[in-house]
């Protein structure tokens, strides 16, 4: 697996390939968008709803948006925040890892998450966070069985949903944890 920062031109514009694939990566996942409300018609996922949101992302200083390949084929998007808007959080942040569902269930997930925490960790940051929304109980399952543990539970941000808080230690150098 190959994962690339994604870059916006000047102008905040996809290519339009590129675009094609993400929108049908972020189409895949239904049920996750019927469930966090982040798209108005979760059977109805457009292009440029697709490029607006990756857009916004991207607008938060630290963030990246990373596109995850596997011979060659878009099969995964993870975004990272570098720095929690709340000073008191020290720990970047996954916001969202997403595989296509017609690629889910062959390590992609597993192999994305890892390759993240690898970039936290290769920066010195000693863990990492996420939240989960309630009711996303297989991304529960996932996050708990990459060892992550739960934190708090609390609303998020971005649409005052309820979430649970999930950390993993990194374990930087010789203490590094399995992952």
């Amino acid at each position: 697996m190959i994962i690339e920062p994604l870059v916006l031109s000047p102008d905040r514009a996809l290519p339009g390939e590129l675009l094609t694939e993400l929108t049908a990566l972020y189409a895949s996942q239904r049920d996750f968008h019927a469930l966090s409300g982040d798209f108005p018609d979760p059977d109805d996922v457009r292009p440029e709803q697709v490029a607006a949101a990756l857009a916004d992302e991207l607008a938060h200083p630290g963030a990246q948006v990373l596109l995850a390949r596997s011979e060659g084929a878009l099969v995964g998007v993870a975004i990272t925040l570098d720095h929690h808007p709340d000073p008191a959080d020290p720990d970047p942040w996954i916001g969202l890892l997403m595989v296509d569902a017609a690629a889910r269930r062959r390590g992609h997930g597993r192999r994305l998450a890892s390759l993240v925490e690898d970039r936290f960790r290769a920066a010195g940051r000693p863990a990492v966070r996420l939240a989960v929304l309630d009711g996303n109980h297989p991304a529960l399952a996932f996050w708990t069985a990459l060892g992550y543990r739960p934190l708090a539970h609390r609303r998020d941000r971005e649409g005052n949903r309820p979430c649970t808080v999930l950390r993993k230690e990194l374990g930087i150098g010789s203490d590094r944890a399995a992952g």
